[in-house]
């Protein structure tokens, strides 16, 4: 995922810009991070407390340069407009953030209005066209069948969450006026829940991850989706 987003950023803007970025729904930081690292100036949205300190503590642990281009904002995500003006980011992130909230589309238009003329945005979301894989390669067949035509599901905690559509994503895109530029698959072979892979075992899972994520048919059975939208 990190290197799609990577993909879409060098293809927009020109190298060595400083991007104002926002991770709402930051959760650990991870991402926020890794863009400061890159020199660009981040603003990150998180409301669990846990996140949040997890956040702060991976922020401070950072030198000074990249402490000072992160900002951490507690709050919801579905009051980007509270906290921040029209136009004020030039790549918004909101990464398994539209599974949980009551309102998408109002977290989305939210989204839309703090990106700046010529901004990306990019989302993750639960695929709801590949719902029935996980329990099939289980071996659980009456819950790949329930999957069929679903769109909810529950996670690893066993909460309920929505699944999105692609072709549901791209109008919702649109409708904010940041149309579909990209789509990825994420997670086609392997799964949070899968044995963990090391050394060059893992380089060649992500190797054929990064492959099947931008190649058809295999990213459409992906369990994510990372879908990027610009605005022109």
């Amino acid at each position: 995922m990190a290197r799609q987003l990577d993909e879409q950023i060098v293809a927009r803007f020109p190298v060595g810009r400083r991007l104002r970025a926002l991770d709402v729904g930051m959760g650990d930081g991870a991402q926020a991070l890794r863009l400061a690292r890159a020199g660009h100036e981040v603003t990150g949205v998180e409301r669990d407390a846990a996140a949040l300190a997890a956040a702060r503590a991976a922020t401070a642990a950072e030198p000074e340069g990249i402490r000072s281009r992160m900002r951490i904002v507690e709050g919801d995500g579905r009051d980007t407009g509270v906290h921040f003006p029209p136009g004020s980011f030039d790549v918004v992130l909101c990464h398994g953030v539209l599974p949980y909230v009551d309102e998408p589309d109002a977290l989305l238009a939210g989204l839309g209005r703090v990106l700046a003329p010529g901004g990306l945005l990019s989302l993750v979301v639960r695929n709801a066209d590949a719902l029935a894989m996980g329990p099939a390669l289980r071996g659980d067949w009456s819950g790949a069948l329930a999957a069929f035509g679903a769109d909810t599901y529950r996670d690893s905690s066993g909460a309920v969450a929505r699944a999105h559509r692609l072709d549901a994503t791209t109008a919702a895109l649109a409708g904010i006026a940041a149309p579909l530029r990209a789509w990825y698959g994420v997670r086609v072979f392997g799964g949070a829940a899968d044995p963990p892979v090391g050394g060059d075992d893992f380089e060649a899972l992500l190797a054929a991850e990064e492959r099947a994520g931008r190649t058809d048919p295999y990213r459409a059975v992906a369990s994510l989706l990372h879908v990027c939208g610009a605005r022109d």
